[in-house]
């Protein structure tokens, strides 16, 4: 499958240093324990903040081009952006998180106690959003972005399977293939463009020591004593 966007040779101009970067934001309360959180307007936990705030440290080593900050209209992405110096130019729903449907504030396991073997990759939110509309809305705001990236850097402050959604997508591959990816709590993502090739630059970049961070979704770090 080929990326979504026309990236023709015209398009050439739009080079490494003109990046789009990635951010989920900080931990919330149903972030950690796995709750899915689409609509609902989660606040920031205090250890969510500090991790926004930790990004300070690696958005100011990218060296960023008169960045466009774009957001989710969520109070835990506007926040997170505040956190991490960053000021939003706009916020818009096309920067949501997917939405759940029926499945909105419920964990994995007790989405399966009803429906065996779901994830939103194969099944999507039940009176939400298909993995094919998901796919749909990450190929128009991809087609948005690239315009900018013309002539400046763009960050989208987000959340997780928005994000690993527009990652797969990025680089053409079914929005299912998210799945392959991962998004930490205020981590980031640089994506880029080489004048032919969609590229993921880097991937999991935090300003906290990520390796101890435990939510639902990651267990603790063990280390084996000999």
């Amino acid at each position: 499958m080929r990326p979504p966007s026309n990236l023709s040779e015209e398009n050439a101009a739009v080079s490494a240093i003109h990046r789009l970067i990635l951010i989920r934001h900080g931990e919330t309360e149903w972030s950690k324990v796995g709750k899915h959180t689409g609509s609902s307007d989660i606040a920031l936990t205090e250890l969510g903040e500090q991790q926004a705030e930790s990004l300070r440290a690696p958005l100011d080593e990218l060296l960023l081009t008169d960045p466009l900050v774009l957001s989710s209209p969520r109070l835990r992405a506007r926040h997170t952006a505040e956190l991490a110096g960053l000021t939003i130019t706009r916020t818009g729903e096309e920067f949501a998180e997917w939405d759940y449907g029926r499945y909105e504030g419920l964990t994995t396991p007790e989405i399966r106690e009803t429906d065996p073997g779901w994830t939103v990759w194969n099944r999507g939110g039940p009176d939400g959003e298909s993995p094919q509309q998901m796919s749909d809305r990450m190929d128009g705001v991809i087609a948005d972005l690239v315009q900018y990236l013309r002539d400046r850097s763009v960050v989208v402050i987000g959340h997780g399977h928005f994000s690993r959604s527009l990652l797969a997508r990025w680089i053409g591959a079914p929005v299912r293939f998210g799945a392959h990816f991962a998004m930490l709590p205020a981590s980031l993502a640089v994506l880029g463009f080489d004048g032919e090739t969609h590229q993921i630059q880097s991937l999991g970049i935090t300003g906290y020591r990520s390796a101890d961070y435990v939510d639902a979704g990651r267990p603790a770090h063990v280390r084996t004593v000999t």
